[in-house]
């Protein structure tokens, strides 16, 4: 376990209260925090988890954590989720595990998201970690022109799509959803916002790996500590 991550999990623990409904984010950070959560959970904190995977669902049961449905919550009141990059506004990049669509539906919905990272996912500017989008199969050659032009258009100037693979790498990975994700290396993404909103508007993607305007506080896990850092939106 990297002492970076459990330290970012372990502060994020924080922000939890008892009765609370949580969105478990998906991947090796968010597992950690699971982790975390199930032993307070022994200890007697009352909560409800809603998993953004099925990957996060199975270790949340493991660790003892209560689950509900997406929909079968009224409110979520915190999401605890990673990223693959944070820039200072606190937009992000998420989708390396290919949980982005429901990850976003969860973070979304909830009244407040943090972010648990190590400190090398804090970045000036978004686009060295290739930007993940989630799309139909259907048409999907057709969607990754639209893709490519829209990255264009938003001032990516040397992006590339790639159809990420499966572990076996003898097809296409597919998401708990059912789609495919498209990796765009962008380098770099001189307008998240433009890029964001450029994407949405293609019928084939399900959903984007940016997430603008969503995280309000931001946990950076280092070997010895780690710092939490709050936005505070008009």
């Amino acid at each position: 376990m990297s002492q970076a991550k459990e330290n970012a999990a372990s502060a994020a623990l924080e922000f939890v209260k008892d009765g609370m409904t949580i969105g478990l984010g998906s991947g090796s950070t968010a597992e950690i925090f699971i982790e975390m959560l199930g032993e307070k959970v022994a200890g007697g904190l009352k909560l409800q988890g809603v998993p953004t995977s099925q990957a996060t669902a199975a270790c949340a049961r493991e660790n003892g954590v209560p689950l509900i449905e997406a929909d079968r919550v009224s409110r979520i009141h915190l999401t605890v989720d990673g990223a693959d990059e944070v820039d200072p506004a606190f937009n992000l990049i998420k989708g390396g595990g290919a949980c982005l669509l429901r990850e976003k539906i969860i973070a979304h919905a909830s009244d407040k998201m943090v972010v648990i990272v190590g400190g090398n996912k804090m970045v000036e500017n978004l686009g060295a970690f290739p930007l993940p989008v989630e799309v139909d199969p259907f048409g999907m050659a057709i969607t990754a022109e639209q893709i490519y032009a829209a990255l264009k258009r938003s001032g990516c100037e040397n992006a590339q799509t790639t159809l990420r693979q499966n572990k076996a790498s003898d097809g296409p990975l597919i998401t708990d959803g059912g789609h495919y994700i498209l990796d765009c290396k962008c380098g770099l993404i001189p307008s998240p916002a433009d890029t964001a909103h450029l994407l949405s508007q293609i019928p084939g993607v399900m959903e984007h790996g940016l997430f603008i305007d969503i995280a309000s506080a931001i946990v950076v896990g280092e070997d010895d500590h780690a710092k939490v850092m709050e936005l505070t939106r008009e």
